[in-house]
């Protein structure tokens, strides 16, 4: 039976002695953990952790009940692997993280017990746990999976739903800066279009917005007609990431509820067949989604910003600064924000389109879900940054127009910033408020003050 008494992948049609069956097992553990980069996250790690032990749970793996006992029990005690970051294709599954998680289980390689980084065996040894000997079959169960690349990429998916529905707040403020016009979120205009993620985002701006004093004041006599469309078409771009993100996300849970390794085990007709559920393909799909979705948001949220720092199509003073030319107030922001989204933008490029063929071609065919998955954080983190600027932006734009407040919502919101990040009057070192700004996004905080009861949820 491939992997319990012959070799692995090219070298399948060799058969294995009885006497070195557990010396396989071993083996491709050893010889696997090749990974190299940057660890991953230690809450990616346990995630991975968690999913591998739901997976081999199911009962189609060939594995003892110890071996899940032994994930378990490092779950509980917090002896958490370190895995390097590179070196999966997405197939035969991510053979190389998978084998550093399992090295450590083996007392092989590094873990993290807490926040400290030991030798596996010094952490196994501290928690009070004894290394693991492999039976037949188990080194293949636990290296064989997806669950690295599903890992990472519902990490990522994670931070992407604060992110998007932190932009729906500032991108509700920066239209209320603009003296920008809710018409366009009138649901009528949607309802004719159908699409539910579209209905969804344009019902949040309408409630963000209401009973805004600023939107009060420019219902009449404006002669504008239309706004511009990182303003005007923020129920059908947001819209889109949100279903994007939502199918993404179904994607996700399905994998991370099943079986991917190989060969699957049925002992009701005691058979061993050989499949392909390792292929990753479904999770590089999902990460390409989400990649995309990820860097329209902060895509729409520079032409936001960009929209308010220019006078002549914000009305508000250059730069957002009262006094410009002395002072450069929110040009160089402005830069960062631009930067960041073209970062995002070429991160976007699909993943899942690349294939190079592994095994002495026995593999000729691979996902490359694990990088597709593991670029997503950054991403993340880049349009926190972006939709961090903006809220400054907007919350500054919004000064100029006092003594007329916004929504309670979005009062609650300028409120969280301001009550670390003061009104600029005149240039001052931004990248502390910049900061400031980010980690109430990236926190969840900025929607707690206005509201996530008012948002969609992925």
């Amino acid at each position: 039976v491939y992997g319990i008494n012959t070799g692995f992948g090219k070298l399948a049609s060799v058969r294995i002695a009885a006497g070195d069956l557990a010396t396989l097992q071993r083996n491709i553990v050893l010889s696997h953990a090749a990974g190299v980069g940057a660890p991953m996250s230690r809450a990616s790690a346990r995630l991975m952790m968690a999913l591998k032990l739901a997976s081999l749970a199911r009962g189609a793996s060939g594995v003892r009940p110890e071996t899940l006992a032994m994930l378990e029990a490092m779950l509980a005690r917090d002896v958490i692997p370190v895995v390097p970051g590179q070196g999966s294709v997405g197939a035969s599954g991510d053979l190389a993280p998978l084998a550093h998680m399992t090295a450590a289980m083996l007392g092989v390689g590094e873990a993290f017990l807490g926040a400290e980084r030991l030798p596996a065996d010094a952490a196994l040894a501290r928690a009070g746990l004894a290394p693991l000997a492999l039976a037949p079959k188990e080194g293949l169960a636990l290296l064989n999976g997806t669950q690295f690349s599903t890992a990472e990429a519902l990490t990522a998916l994670f931070a992407i739903e604060r992110v998007f529905q932190a932009a729906l707040v500032t991108g509700a403020l920066a239209t209320d800066a603009a003296r920008g016009s809710d018409t366009p979120f009138d649901d009528r205009i949607h309802a004719l279009r159908g699409h539910r993620g579209q209905r969804e985002v344009a019902a949040a701006l309408r409630a963000l917005m209401a009973e805004s004093r600023i939107r009060a004041s420019h219902r009449v006599i404006d002669d504008r007609v239309q706004d511009p469309y990182c303003l005007r078409c923020q129920p059908q771009v947001m819209g889109a990431v949100l279903d994007l993100v939502r199918s993404a996300a179904a994607t996700l849970v399905t994998e991370a509820n099943g079986v991917s390794d190989n060969p699957l085990i049925f002992a009701e007709t005691r058979e061993a067949l050989s499949g392909g559920n390792f292929h990753a393909e479904p999770v590089a799909f999902a990460a390409d989604i989400l990649a995309l979705a990820v860097c329209e948001v902060g895509s729409l949220a520079e032409r936001r910003i960009a929209m308010l720092v220019d006078p002549a199509l914000s009305g508000l003073p250059a730069f957002l600064t009262p006094r410009p030319g002395l002072n450069s107030g929110f040009m160089l922001a402005q830069v960062t924000a631009a930067a960041l989204v073209a970062e995002n933008k070429q991160r976007a490029a699909p993943a899942s389109i690349d294939s190079i063929p592994t095994s002495a071609n026995q593999e000729d065919h691979v996902s490359m879900a694990a990088h597709g998955a593991r670029r997503l954080a950054a991403m993340a983190e880049n349009a926190v940054q972006v939709i961090g600027i903006e809220l400054l932006a907007a919350a500054q734009g919004c000064d100029f127009h006092a003594p007329l407040a916004s929504s309670p919502p979005l009062e609650r919101a300028r409120e969280a910033l301001r009550a670390t990040v003061s009104h600029l009057r005149d240039d001052r070192y931004l990248a502390p408020d910049i900061m400031t700004a980010a980690d109430l996004v990236r926190s969840g905080a900025l929607v707690d003050a206005a509201g996530p009861e008012l948002l969609p949820q992925v």
